[in-house]
């Protein structure tokens, strides 16, 4: 994990085995109602996130609630990822897509 780095854990964060963090990467659990009613009355709560084995984080990206990430995953600096993703793929961008797959053979 590098500088500056986030884990807002409200509710688990579960890390594989030789995952690695760019500088600035921030995972958030805690999140809110859409409804601003229930917002403003101060509902909040939490969806776990689950991070697999020989992931990188790239530099300033943003691992939303709820999200999992498979084996195997780049994710590219400053990235949203704001839907889980299974093995093997390169994901960027905002929101953050499979940009390509990656041959672990």
């Amino acid at each position: 994990m590098n500088f500056n780095c986030c884990v807002l854990d409200v509710s688990t964060v579960t890390f594989g085995d030789n995952v690695m963090l760019g500088p600035n990467v921030q995972i958030y659990t805690a999140t809110h109602p859409l409804q601003f009613k229930a917002r403003n009355n101060g509902l909040e709560y939490a969806k776990p996130i689950c991070i697999g084995d020989n992931v990188w984080i790239g530099g300033h990206s943003v691992i939303c609630p709820g999200v999992s990430i498979g084996n195997n995953v780049v994710i590219g600096a400053g990235s949203v990822v704001t839907k889980s993703f299974s093995n093997d793929v390169v994901i960027a961008g905002n929101p953050a897509k499979i940009i390509k797959t990656i041959d672990n053979t």
